[in-house]
């Protein structure tokens, strides 16, 4: 909690009272039902915090706290003792030029959209990323360490490179676009692939796939995201079914959306309520090796 306070106290003497306006902060909060075959029921609540400050026209000041204990992990689960907490995950600074960002710091894994294979949204990295745009695409890389995934220890600075990313993304058209990146992570190396495809109907399909290379065990994902009306409301659904080798190893565990090793099913249904602005609701259920899971809730947003 001290870390915590003290980042906090860092980001708000960062900002000069008189560029007050160039300070922004989004409050995220969810509550949820999560019901697994395997276990009790139980009541989950989610809260986060992202603040940021842009110092002028390239430099800003990012930070990013939520709820949860782990590198995956984003909910507290009410009436639970040991699961109250809450802290800072990210602290980093952003450069950002026409063609260019670098991040220094505690920075998030991903540079834009998460992919079902990349890294947990909710993880981070010690290190330093730099992203190239050109007219073929963009070239990025990452170098820092991530060793301890508790919540609680990811303030510090990198004391051993462990982390390794190297990708490359480009479009190929409006509709298809790929991606290729290799990984050094908890000493073991990686391939990824994704492929993306989005039709005239606001559907859009993905096949994923990444490999320990040593072992050469794969996940497989296939994807589908479609945006459509829900009693006239905006709605989205997401469709996504993936296979893990048992033998992939640790890297499983940390990625986006990580059912189980061997064969698994998620579903995923997200619309908002139209009495209440920024108030949305979800269902979704997981199917994996004999187990079920459903969850049930609402979340909300709002920016200052």
């Amino acid at each position: 909690m001290k870390r915590l306070i003290f980042s906090f106290t860092l980001l708000l003497l960062c900002m000069p009272s008189s560029q007050a306006s160039d300070f922004n902060t989004k409050v995220s909060s969810a509550l949820r039902i999560d019901d697994r075959s395997s276990r009790d029921a139980r009541f989950q609540y989610k809260l986060s915090v992202t603040p940021s400050f842009q110092v002028n026209q390239n430099w800003s000041l990012h930070g990013y706290a939520i709820t949860g204990d782990d590198f995956s992990s984003s909910h507290n689960t009410i009436n639970a003792s040991t699961s109250d907490t809450f802290y800072l995950r990210r602290l980093f600074v952003r450069y950002e030029s026409e063609n260019t960002k670098t991040e220094v710091g505690v920075i998030p894994t991903y540079k834009g959209r998460v992919s079902s294979t990349g890294l947990s949204k909710e993880g981070w990295i010690q290190g330093i990323r730099h992203v190239v745009a050109s007219q073929s695409g963009k070239f990025e890389w990452v170098v820092g360490e991530l060793s301890d995934t508790r919540s609680s220890q990811a303030l510090g600075f990198a004391e051993q490179l462990n982390f390794i990313e190297v990708e490359f993304s480009s479009s190929v058209s409006n509709d298809f676009a790929y991606e290729l990146g290799f990984e050094r992570i908890l000493n073991a190396n990686y391939a990824r692939g994704e492929m993306r495809f989005s039709s005239q109907t606001d559907v859009s399909y993905g096949l994923e796939i990444i490999g320990n290379i040593a072992e050469q065990e794969f996940k497989y994902v296939a994807s589908l995201t479609s945006e459509f009306k829900l009693m006239s409301l905006p709605a989205e659904l997401f469709i996504y079914y993936s296979f893990v080798d048992d033998n992939f190893g640790q890297r499983a565990e940390l990625t986006e959306d990580f059912l189980s090793t061997g064969h698994g099913f998620s579903a995923e249904l997200e619309s908002s309520i139209e009495s209440i602005k920024q108030l949305n609701w979800f269902s979704k259920i997981e199917l994996y090796e004999g187990n079920s899971r459903i969850q049930l809730g609402l979340k909300y947003s709002l920016s200052l």
